[in-house]
C-alpha cells in the first residue's frame, strides 16, 4: 500500500455555522451534496453513489465544529477525512475546511472532487 499525502482545502460559505453543521454531520444533510444517499447505524455511515457503496466510521464529532470519518477500507491506517467549520468571531465569516488523504498522483483529482462536492453543498445552501 502506498503512502498518501494529507491535504487541506478551505471553502468560504455564507451560511450559519449551525446550519452548515447539519449538512456535514447528518445522513440527510450529507445525502444532499456528498453522496446520492447516506444511511447510518450508530457510528457506521454508508455512502451510496450510483452503483457503489462505501462504509465509513464516525471517528469523532464536535458540535458545531467538526466531524471526522474513516473509510472502512482504511480501518488499520491513520487515514481519515474531516469536515471542519471555521468561524471568525470578528468578521463572522464561515469556512468549511476539508482535510483528506490521497495518493501522490491523485491529490489534484481529489481536490477537484472536493471542489465539485462543495459547489453542490453551496448550491443546496443557497450560498455563493
Amino acid at each position: 500500500m502506498t503512502d498518501r499525502i494529507q491535504f487541506e482545502m478551505e471553502f468560504p460559505i455564507q451560511v450559519s455555522q449551525r446550519l452548515l453543521y447539519q449538512y456535514i454531520s447528518t445522513p440527510s444533510g450529507l445525502s444532499e451534496w456528498f453522496a446520492d444517499n447516506v444511511n447510518s447505524r450508530g457510528e457506521n455511515f454508508i455512502f451510496i453513489w450510483d452503483d457503489s457503496e462505501e462504509s465509513a466510521n464516525l471517528v469523532s464529532k464536535k458540535m458545531p465544529e467538526k466531524i471526522r470519518f474513516q473509510w472502512m477500507d482504511d480501518e488499520d491506517t491513520d487515514y481519515y477525512f474531516e469536515l471542519r467549520i471555521q468561524f471568525d468571531e470578528i468578521t463572522k465569516d464561515v469556512s468549511l475546511i476539508v482535510t483528506d488523504f490521497a495518493e501522490d498522483d491523485e491529490v489534484e483529482e481529489s481536490k477537484m472532487l472536493w471542489t465539485n462536492q462543495v459547489k453542490d453543498l453551496k448550491k443546496v445552501l443557497g450560498s455563493s
